[in-house]
C-alpha cells in the first residue's frame, strides 16, 4: 500500500512539473504584461486569478485568447509574449503601445496589432509560424524594411494585411498558389514598393489585392496589368495612385470582380469590353489615366466615378458614342505597340485632322499624309491595320525596337511613297511594294531572313533604355516648347485686342489692364498661366517654398493685374460689392466689361510688416503650383504700396458656413443631404489633392465652411490659402507657429504646434460634423458642456436613442437617408480621433464618400477640342474654356491629380471579416 501511495504521489508530482509550470509561466507572463502597458481605459486587471481578467480567454488555465484593441493603451509589449505557447489569438490593435513587437509563439493564428507605433518586427518572426491564419500589421512607425521572404512559411495564411507597414523594393514571387494555397486577402497599400506586380500572383485564390498608394515619389508600382488576368478569384482590385502602364488587359475570367479601382495610372489604350460587360462589376474607377477610344459605357447597376474623362483621352464624351473610323484605325495601328503613353497624352478628341496636334500625326487637307514614329523607344510589332490609312504618303517607324516581320498589307497603301522602318529588330522578307515607293529597312540584321537569329542580348538593354529616354526627353521638350507655343498665342491674341480697342487690352477672364507705366517700362501683364491656368504652375512664374518657413520670394510678376483696373471694375471697392469679410480682409464683387464676374480679396491694411505679406505670397505661390476643379482658381494679384489684392474667379453661390448657418432665416431652401454629401465629396477631393497627388504636399490649416465657396451648381472649391504649409521632404510633421481657427484646431497641433496632413483631416471632420447638425464648431449659446461641437458629437453619438438628435431639424431625412447618416457620423468620428495616426488618409474619405453621392451628369462641353485655340475667340471665351478643361494641368505632372472618386482603402488593417464603407469607421469590435 505504502509502495502504492509513493507511486502515485510521483506521479502526480511528474504531472504537475509537466504541466503545472506551464500554468505557473502563463501566470509570470501577464503578470509582466500587465506592467508593461498602461490603459487610459478601466481595464479590470485585479483577480489573482489572471484567467478572470478582462478580455483575457483561457482553457485549461492556458491563455488562449487576448483582446486589447481600442484600449487607449501604452507603453510595450514583454518579449515573454512568446511563452504563451496556447495562445492563439492576440488583439492589440488601435492603441498607441511603443517599440520592437516581440516574437509570438507558433500556436498563434490571428494577430492583429495595425494602429499602434511599434518600430520593428523581429526578422525571424515569420520562421516557425505556421499556424497563423490572418496577419494585421499596417499603420505602425516601422523603419522602413522589406517583405520578409520567411511569411512564405505561413502556409495557412488567409490574409496578409500590412497597409502603411514601412514596406520598400519590390513585392517578391512569393505570393503564389504554392506558397499559399489560402490566401484570400492581400493588402500592401501606402508603402514605398517599386517594380512589377509578381507573376507568381497568377493562378492564386486571391480575392482582394490592394497595392495601391504607394510612396508619392518616383518609385511606385509600375509596369503592366497583364497578370491580372490570370487572376480568376479576385473580387476586389486595387492598384489607383502608381505608375502602372500599357492597356488594361482582358478581365473576361474575373467573373467574381465586382469593385475595380485603375484610377491615377498611366493606363492607356481602350477600355475592354470584357470590363464593361462584367455581370459581377459593381464599382469601377478609371480617372486620371490615358485611356482612349470610346467612353465606356456599364451595365445599370454600375457605380462610374463622377469624373469619369478627367485625363483620359477618350475621342468623345458620351459613353458608349463611338470614335470615328479614322481613330479607330490609329488606335488599331498602336494597339500592337501597347498604346504609347507618349502618343495617349495628344491623341485627345475625335479628328486626328480638326487643328489639335496628335503626336505622330501629320495632315493634309484634312487627311492623314504622314506617320511619323521615328525615334519614340517603341517596342512591338508593325501592325497591318496601318493600310487601312489610305491617304498615307510616308510612314516613318525608323529607330525603334520593333520586332516581328512587316506586314504585307502595307503594300497595298494607295499613296505610300515611303516607307522607313531602318535599326529596329525586324526579319521575314521585304512585302512587294510598288516600283516609286522608297523603302529603307537598314539596320535590321534579320530582314531577309524567315526567323530572327537571336534574342536581344542583355547587352543591348541599356541601349534600348537609352533611346526610350531620348525619346522621353525629346517628348517633354517637344510638350514644353507646345506649352511655350500657346503662351505666346495667347500673348498675340492680347496684343490683337489691344488694338483693336485703342488702348484696352482684354485679358485672360476679360480683365480690363489699362497701360500703365512702370519702371522697366513695359504695360502691366496678365499670366498667359493665368490663361491656361497659372494655379498650375510652371509657365508664369512661381515662387517656391522653403522647408522652414510658408513662402519665399513670389516671382509670378506675369501674373499681376494694375491698382487701376481692380478699382474700376469694384468700383473703388464700394460697400455694395463687398461679397464678405475673413480674417485677411475684404472680398469685393467685380465686374468686367462683358458683364464677367470676378472676385477680388483686399487684403487689411493694418496686416502690414512680414506677417501680412508673407501670406499675400503664400496665397499665390500655392494657387500657382496646383490645380484642381476643387481648389478655387486665382487669376491675378495686385501689389501696390500698401494695397495687397488677389483676384478669383467668382462663386456665386458664397461659402458653406453662409448655407449651413447664416441663411436659416432668410426664406431660403436649407441644402438636402444629397447635396451636402456632394459639397463634402468635393471638399475631400480638394484636400486630397493637396495632400499627397500633387508635386508636394500641401498642408491647408484652416478648413471650414467659410472657406469652401459654392458655384451655381453647387459644387464646392476650397479656398484661402493664405495659412498654408509646404510638408518639407522626408518629414512626416514639423513644428510652426500655431494659426487656424478655434474649434477645428485638432489638438495635438493645439498642444504641441506639430503639423501634420492629420491636422486638416481633423478640421475636415469638423466640417461633417457641422453638416449633419447644422450646429456650428462652437456655440456659445449651448450650454457650457455643449459648446464645443465635436464633444456634444461623440457624445450624442454613443447613445443610440440620441443619434437622430445629432441631424440638422432643417432636413427631412427618411430610413435610407438615416443610414447614410450614421456611415457619415461615423466617417466624422473618424476624422476627430483624438491621436492623429487613429484619422484616416483623406483618400480613405473620398473612398467612402463616393458611393453615396449620386453621379452628377456633366455640363455639355465645346463641340471643339478642349485644347483647340480659335483666333476670333475672345480671351473670356478662352480661359471660360481652359478653366473647364477637366483635370489637366499646364505641368508635365499631370497624370496623380484627383478629381475623382477615390479608391484609397484606410491605412489600417482589415479587420477579419470584408469590412463595408461603415465597417471601416465605426468602433466596433476589431474582430
Amino acid at each position: 500500500m505504502g509502495f502504492g501511495v509513493s507511486y502515485v504521489l510521483h506521479l502526480l508530482l511528474l504531472f504537475c512539473t509537466i504541466f503545472g509550470c506551464a500554468w505557473s509561466q502563463d501566470g509570470d507572463v501577464m503578470q509582466k504584461l500587465k506592467a508593461s502597458i498602461k490603459s487610459s481605459r478601466s481595464l479590470d486587471w485585479s483577480d489573482s486569478d489572471y484567467c478572470k481578467w478582462e478580455n483575457v480567454t483561457c482553457s485549461e488555465s492556458r491563455v488562449t485568447r487576448i483582446e486589447l484593441q481600442s484600449h487607449s493603451l501604452t507603453g510595450s509589449l514583454p518579449k515573454e509574449l512568446v511563452q504563451l505557447t496556447a495562445l492563439t489569438d492576440f488583439y492589440c490593435s488601435e492603441n498607441n503601445l511603443h517599440g520592437d513587437f516581440p516574437n509570438m509563439p507558433n500556436s498563434l493564428q490571428n494577430l492583429y496589432i495595425y494602429k499602434n507605433n511599434f518600430t520593428s518586427m523581429p526578422s525571424d518572426f515569420f520562421d516557425n509560424m505556421s499556424n497563423l491564419l490572418v496577419v494585421s500589421i499596417g499603420d505602425n512607425s516601422f523603419t522602413q524594411w522589406e517583405i520578409p521572404i520567411s511569411i512564405k512559411k505561413c502556409l495557412a495564411l488567409k490574409t496578409f494585411s500590412a497597409n502603411n507597414a514601412s514596406f520598400v523594393g519590390e513585392i517578391p514571387e512569393i505570393f503564389g498558389k504554392e506558397n499559399f494555397p489560402s490566401l484570400v486577402t492581400l493588402q500592401l497599400s501606402y508603402n514605398y514598393l517599386e517594380g512589377n506586380l509578381p507573376n507568381s500572383l497568377a493562378g492564386t485564390s486571391i480575392e482582394t489585392l490592394w497595392v495601391n498608394g504607394q510612396d508619392k515619389s518616383t518609385n511606385r508600382l509600375n509596369g503592366t496589368l497583364s497578370v491580372i488576368e490570370k487572376m480568376t478569384s479576385l473580387k476586389q482590385l486595387w492598384v489607383n495612385v502608381n505608375s502602372f502602364t500599357g492597356p488594361i488587359p482582358d478581365l473576361s475570367n474575373l467573373t467574381q470582380l465586382t469593385d475595380v479601382c485603375f484610377r491615377d495610372n498611366r493606363l492607356t489604350g481602350v477600355v475592354p469590353p470584357t470590363l464593361t460587360s462584367l455581370p459581377s462589376l459593381k464599382v469601377v474607377n478609371l480617372t486620371n489615366n490615358q485611356l482612349q477610344g470610346s467612353p465606356p459605357k456599364f451595365q445599370n447597376g454600375v457605380s462610374v466615378d463622377n469624373d469619369l474623362s478627367g485625363t483620359n483621352s477618350f475621342c468623345t464624351e458620351g459613353a458608349g458614342q463611338p470614335c470615328s473610323p479614322l481613330v479607330n484605325a490609329l488606335l488599331s495601328v498602336v494597339e500592337p505597340l501597347g498604346y504609347p503613353y507618349i502618343l495617349a497624352q495628344t491623341w485627345k478628341g475625335n479628328d486626328p485632322c480638326g487643328g489639335n496636334t496628335w503626336k505622330g500625326v501629320v495632315c493634309s487637307g484634312g487627311n492623314i499624309s504622314i506617320i511619323d514614329f521615328r525615334n519614340l523607344g517603341f517596342s512591338g510589332s508593325v501592325s497591318p491595320s496601318f493600310a487601312s490609312l489610305s491617304s498615307v504618303t510616308k510612314l516613318l517607324l525608323s529607330n525603334n525596337n520593333l520586332t516581328g516581320t512587316i506586314p504585307n498589307e502595307l503594300a497595298n497603301m494607295p499613296a505610300l511613297k515611303e516607307i522607313d522602318v531602318s535599326n529596329n529588330s525586324l526579319y521575314g522578307q521585304i512585302p512587294k511594294f510598288r516600283g516609286d515607293v522608297v523603302v529603307n529597312t537598314d539596320g535590321n540584321p534579320d530582314i531577309g531572313h524567315d526567323k530572327p537569329s537571336s534574342p536581344p542580348s542583355p547587352s543591348s538593354g541599356g541601349n534600348d533604355k537609352k533611346k526610350f529616354s531620348v525619346g522621353a526627353i525629346v517628348g517633354v521638350v517637344i510638350g514644353v516648347v507646345c506649352l511655350l507655343g500657346v503662351g505666346v498665342l495667347v500673348f498675340v491674341m492680347c496684343r490683337r485686342r489691344y488694338n483693336k480697342r485703342n488702348g484696352k487690352v482684354q485679358t485672360p477672364n476679360a480683365i480690363v489692364i489699362h497701360p500703365r507705366h512702370s519702371g522697366d517700362g513695359n504695360a502691366v501683364k496678365i499670366s498667359v498661366a493665368a490663361a491656361g491656368g497659372s494655379h498650375a504652375g510652371g509657365v508664369g512664374g512661381t515662387s517656391g517654398f522653403s522647408q522652414s518657413s510658408s513662402v519665399q520670394n513670389v516671382e509670378a510678376g506675369n501674373m499681376m493685374i494694375s491698382i487701376q483696373v481692380l478699382r474700376e471694375v469694384t468700383n473703388n471697392f464700394s460697400e455694395k460689392n463687398i461679397l464678405g469679410k475673413g480674417g485677411f480682409g475684404t472680398v469685393y464683387k467685380g465686374e468686367l466689361d462683358d458683364g464677367t464676374k470676378i472676385a477680388v480679396k483686399r487684403m487689411q491694411s493694418d496686416m502690414g510688416g512680414d506677417k501680412g505679406l508673407n501670406e499675400f505670397k503664400s496665397e499665390i505661390a500655392v494657387l500657382t503650383k496646383v490645380r484642381h476643379r476643387h481648389l478655387v482658381a486665382l487669376l491675378g494679384y495686385c501689389l501696390d504700396d500698401n494695397e495687397k489684392l488677389l483676384v478669383y474667379e467668382y462663386m456665386p453661390q458664397g461659402t458653406l458656413s453662409e448655407h449651413l448657418f447664416d441663411r436659416k432665416d432668410d426664406g431660403v431652401k436649407p441644402l438636402e443631404w444629397k447635396r451636402r454629401l456632394s459639397i463634402a465629396l468635393d471638399v475631400a477631393r480638394g484636400v486630397e489633392y493637396l495632400h499627397g497627388l500633387a508635386q508636394q504636399i500641401f498642408i491647408h490649416r484652416d478648413l471650414k465652411p467659410s472657406n469652401i465657396l459654392l458655384g451655381d451648381d453647387m459644387r464646392a472649391k476650397v479656398s484661402d490659402f493664405g495659412l498654408v504649409r509646404l510638408a518639407p521632404e522626408g518629414q512626416a510633421s514639423f513644428e510652426t507657429r500655431l494659426a487656424g481657427t478655434f474649434g477645428y484646431l485638432a489638438p495635438e497641433y493645439a498642444v504641441t504646434g506639430r503639423v501634420t496632413t492629420k491636422v486638416d483631416v481633423y478640421s475636415y471632420g469638423v466640417i461633417l460634423m457641422e453638416m449633419i447638425t447644422g450646429r456650428r464648431a462652437i456655440d456659445n449659446s449651448q450650454p457650457d458642456e455643449n459648446i464645443h461641437l465635436v464633444t456634444w458629437f461623440r457624445r450624442m453619438q454613443l447613445n443610440k436613442d440620441s443619434f437622430q438628435k445629432i441631424i440638422d431639424p432643417a432636413m427631412d431625412i427618411d430610413e435610407e437617408g438615416l443610414e447614410s447618416f450614421r456611415t457619415i457620423a461615423g466617417l466624422a468620428s473618424h476624422c476627430c480621433a483624438r491621436e492623429p495616426h487613429q484619422r484616416p488618409d483623406m483618400g480613405h474619405v473620398v473612398n467612402a464618400l463616393a458611393p453615396l453621392v449620386e453621379v452628377w451628369k456633366p455640363s455639355e462641353p465645346d463641340a471643339e477640342d478642349m485644347y483647340g485655340i480659335d483666333l476670333d475667340m475672345s480671351l473670356p471665351q478662352a480661359l471660360s474654356k481652359w478653366q473647364n478643361m477637366e483635370g489637366q494641368s499646364t505641368t508635365l505632372d499631370v497624370s496623380y491629380s484627383s478629381m475623382i472618386p477615390s479608391c484609397e482603402n484606410t491605412q489600417s488593417s482589415i479587420p477579419p471579416r470584408s469590412p463595408g464603407f461603415a465597417d471601416s469607421f465605426t468602433s466596433a469590435d476589431a474582430r
